[in-house]
């Protein structure tokens, strides 16, 4: 006896791509607080290195210049952080459609487990109905053998 497909089987096929699609957002949504966190610890050690040179300041234009580049490097340390912020946003909601997509496959993958068994059982019981049937055709025939004789 062959088990009755589940029915729902194109669905989960097209729950399970969306939970991929999820996961494919959420990761590239994960790599983007990554880079950003990279770029962030260069500029920083950028920073701490002009900060830490030992070099003597010996004129007005010089202590411009090293004061424009700190102020400079501060500037892009704060963008970074904006932007940080922003994909930490964008990785939050990633997280929340993965979260319901792989809610939504769960749900179906219990129905398709639930399905099974009750498709086993039915055709156990199938099973069980056909042999009995059979067992119960085979006693007769020898009833009536044993009375013919």
């Amino acid at each position: 006896m062959a088990m009755k497909p589940f029915s729902l089987a194109g669905l989960m096929r097209v729950r399970h791509a969306q939970q991929q699609k999820a996961m494919a957002e959420l990761s590239d949504a994960n790599r983007g607080i990554r880079d950003v966190a990279e770029r962030r610890a260069r500029t920083e050690r950028t920073l701490a290195d002009a900060v830490g040179d030992k070099d003597v300041v010996t004129d007005a234009a010089t202590l411009n210049a090293v004061a424009a580049a700190r102020a400079s490097t501060r500037g892009m340390l704060a963008e970074l952080d904006a932007v940080a912020a922003e994909r930490r946003v964008v990785a939050d909601a990633a997280q929340q459609q993965y979260n319901a997509a792989r809610a939504r496959s769960i749900a179906l993958e219990k129905l398709e487990a639930r399905h099974a068994v009750a498709a086993a059982a039915a055709d156990l019981r199938d099973e069980q109905i056909a042999l009995d049937e059979i067992a119960s055709v085979a006693h007769t025939r020898d009833d009536l053998q044993g009375e013919q004789s």
